[in-house]
């Protein structure tokens, strides 16, 4: 019984579905952009065909076979998530800063002598605690314009068909019932009393101002064991497996203010914590036909999570000494609180099939890519505590596959270096109504001394999303309740230390 309020509403026409928001999650705990060392990130994430990095160890751990000696790396990070909402015109900014500690890599190298025969060269075991996804943000809206409809449209239409008997358990449609936001039409058009009514409606008859923050906080890390295996110096495999940590929690208050109604306020609170784990395999192949070209592919399995959830609610509805006679009270402040609801579900995040290719500049550098691809609409949730249909079907009907891909550089002059990358993620929704897909530029430097490293990293990602506060249909079951754009622009900041030994 959580999150009627929809978080990332789509924008799509003649089409009604469940609203419990567990879609959201779906593609929110899925979306992940490849990660490492500041190295691989001023390249744009470029790593399936790159070795001899820690970036390997939860990217394409075949790279590990490229190791000669063992390494310890710590990455140090910075994060700035600026928003820009639009709504009715007005536009309004927000940022978000956090440091993070995004990669802790160490590799274990056990190479074989060069008089050892075989085919086998030896290998190198790596483990790391790696981020996999912020969820650090805040964003809202305050209009200073009247709305074009009301939160209390969305309860009535909630309610309809609810028998008073039952509708103060009615999540948030409930508590608007008890604060009198909507009450029971209790007479037909015929004069007599309807027992037990099932149709609603309000006092507050005109539009009122509408304003709402919504924040998130919150981080996916994954501890992986990896082994990368050498062969011949040609032939590179590797596997891991991968552990991922969640936490994610959302406050969001939406507020609306009525003039010349016996109304003034209203304030809906909602509280949503989600933590749990999952575990991931990974299988990966780096080939050298020749010796300055890497040709590389990475197999990842989905991510099986076991997630649990909390939540509550409450409103407060703010009245102007207002009689409502059916019940003889005059109303001033009224309050209603939700119960904590407590579920347990599994998602299914999807797999990801990934190939790229580099090409050496015999010791100047290199050049590399990376495409990938992804089918959102392979996610899937289970639970033993809630009907889960409604939200399969709505992942399968709003997103869809993505090709994903990445392009960087390094240059070497001596023992410093200077790197460039580019990246861009597909967008993940069937609807083309908003172009929701991800562009990345990166860019970096890194001085190596014997065994001493340090790298830099900058790294701009910018995508667009649709926010919408609550769900209200028109007669062609359009939906038309508020609509906010939003413009994200997150610079992230990578400090990464390495030794070898």
């Amino acid at each position: 019984m959580r999150y009627l309020l929809a978080w990332f509403f789509l924008l799509i026409g003649n089409f009604a579905f469940s609203q419990s928001g567990y879609f959201e999650d779906a593609l929110r705990f899925s979306r992940n952009i490849p990660a490492g060392s500041a190295r691989v990130m001023a390249i744009g994430g470029t790593q399936w065909s790159l070795g001899g990095d820690v970036s390997n160890i939860a990217g394409n751990p075949a790279g590990l076979g490229f190791f000669r000696k063992s390494e310890a790396s710590i990455s140090l990070g910075y994060s700035d998530w600026g928003i820009q909402t639009q709504f009715l015109g007005q536009n309004r900014n927000y940022n978000t800063t956090n440091f993070s500690v995004p990669n802790l890599s160490v590799v274990f190298a056990n190479p074989k002598g060069i008089l050892n025969r075989g085919a086998f060269k030896g290998g190198s075991w790596g483990i790391s605690i790696q981020r996999i996804a912020n969820f650090n943000s805040e964003f809202g809206y305050f209009s200073d314009i009247i709305g074009e409809s009301s939160i209390l449209d969305f309860y009535i239409q909630d309610s309809f068909g609810v028998p008073e008997s039952q509708i103060e358990s009615f999540g948030i449609t409930g508590l608007a019932y008890q604060t009198y936001l909507i009450n029971p039409i209790t007479v037909d058009e015929n004069g007599n009393t309807i027992i037990n009514p099932d149709t609603y409606d309000s006092f507050v008859l005109g539009f009122p101002f509408q304003d709402e923050n919504v924040y998130q906080e919150g981080s996916s890390n994954q501890i992986t064991f990896s082994y990368g295996a050498n062969f011949q110096h040609k032939l590179f495999v590797g596997g891991s497996l991968g552990i991922r940590s969640l936490s994610y929690f959302s406050q969001k208050e939406y507020n609306e203010e009525f003039i010349d109604e016996p109304l003034f306020t209203s304030s809906l609170r909602e509280n949503l914590f989600i933590n749990g784990t999952g575990v991931n395999l990974n299988i990966g192949i780096i080939y050298k036909p020749i010796d300055y070209v890497n040709l590389g592919f990475n197999f990842q399995t989905p991510t099986w999570y076991a997630l649990s959830e909390e939540y509550d609610s409450n409103i407060t509805a703010e009245y102007n000494n207002y009689y409502y006679e059916p019940e003889d009270i005059t109303l001033g402040t009224q309050q209603a609180y939700s119960d904590l609801f407590v579920n347990n579900f599994q998602l299914n995040s999807p797999l990801r099939i990934g190939g790229g290719g580099t090409v050496f500049l015999g010791k100047n550098g290199f050049i590399s890519a990376d495409i990938d691809w992804v089918d959102y609409s392979a996610a899937r949730i289970n639970s033993n505590n809630f009907n889960e249909g409604p939200d399969n079907e709505a992942i399968q009907s709003l997103y869809t596959s993505t090709i994903n891909y990445r392009f960087g550089a390094e240059g070497r002059i001596n023992m410093f270096y200077i790197r460039a990358g580019y990246a861009y993620y597909g967008d993940p929704f069937v609807s083309n109504s908003i172009d929701r897909s991800t562009t990345q530029l990166s860019g970096g430097v890194g001085v190596r001394v014997k065994n001493f490293n340090i790298d830099f990293a900058l790294v701009n990602q910018k995508f667009n999303s649709v926010y919408q506060s609550y769900q209200y249909l028109d007669s062609q079951n359009n939906n038309i309740g508020p609509v906010t754009d939003i413009k994200n622009n997150i610079f992230n900041g990578v400090l990464t230390l390495g030794l070898s030994f």
